[in-house]
C-alpha cells in the first residue's frame, strides 16, 4: 500500500479524517481533493487546474488522496494500488456534516481552505445521491477488484477495528 485512494458513499462519511489517520500510521503524505477543487470563496477550480494538481501528486512514489470527484476518478485509479471505500448510514453522514459545520462555523477547515458553509442544496445533495452512490460504488469497486486492492469498511466499528488491529499496515479486502 503506497498509493491509496480513500473514497466514500457521501460527504460526512469521514474520508478526510480516515485518510489523515492512515497517513500518520503509514508515514505517507495525504492530499485532500477538496483543497484542490475549492478556491477561496467557494469558487470551483477549472477541470484543467484540478487535473493538473492531481497529476503532480499521482507521479509521486507514495500518496493518500481522499475524495470522490468522479470527473477525475479514472486519473487517480490508474495509479492507485489500493482503494479504501467507507460507507456509513446516511443519517450519520448528515449528522457529521452538521457537526462539522458547527465546529468550524466562521473558520477555515484545515483540509479545505474555505470558510465552512452549509446550505439546503448540500443537504439535498447528500440525501438524494446516497442510495444511487451505493449502487454505483459497488459496481465500480467490483470491476476494479480484479486489478486493485479493495478495502471496504462499513460502519464505525469496522473503521475503528481496521486501525485497532493494525490493518493499516497490510491489505484486507472485503467481498461485495
Amino acid at each position: 500500500m503506497k498509493r491509496i485512494m480513500v473514497i466514500g458513499v457521501s460527504p460526512g462519511v469521514g474520508k478526510s479524517i480516515f485518510a489523515q489517520r492512515l497517513g500518520d500510521a503509514l508515514g505517507i503524505d495525504v492530499y485532500h481533493l477538496d483543497s484542490f477543487f475549492w478556491k477561496p470563496g467557494w469558487v470551483e477550480a477549472t477541470l484543467e487546474e484540478f487535473t493538473a494538481a492531481q497529476e503532480n501528486i499521482i507521479e509521486k512514489e507514495s500518496w493518500i488522496i481522499d475524495g470522490n470527484y468522479s470527473n477525475t476518478f479514472d486519473l487517480r485509479v490508474q495509479h492507485a494500488d489500493t482503494i479504501i471505500y467507507l460507507e456509513l448510514p446516511r443519517y450519520v453522514c448528515l449528522f457529521r456534516v452538521l457537526k462539522r459545520w458547527l465546529m468550524h462555523l466562521g473558520k477555515k477547515r484545515p483540509d479545505l481552505g474555505c470558510t465552512e458553509k452549509l446550505d439546503w442544496e448540500f443537504i439535498k445533495f447528500i440525501w438524494t445521491t446516497y442510495k444511487p452512490r451505493i449502487h454505483k460504488m459497488q459496481q465500480r469497486l467490483e470491476k476494479l477488484s480484479q486489478e486493485k486492492n479493495i478495502i471496504v469498511l462499513k460502519g464505525t466499528k469496522e473503521i475503528n477495528h481496521y486501525f485497532n488491529r493494525g490493518h493499516s499496515n497490510s491489505v484486507e479486502s472485503k467481498g461485495f
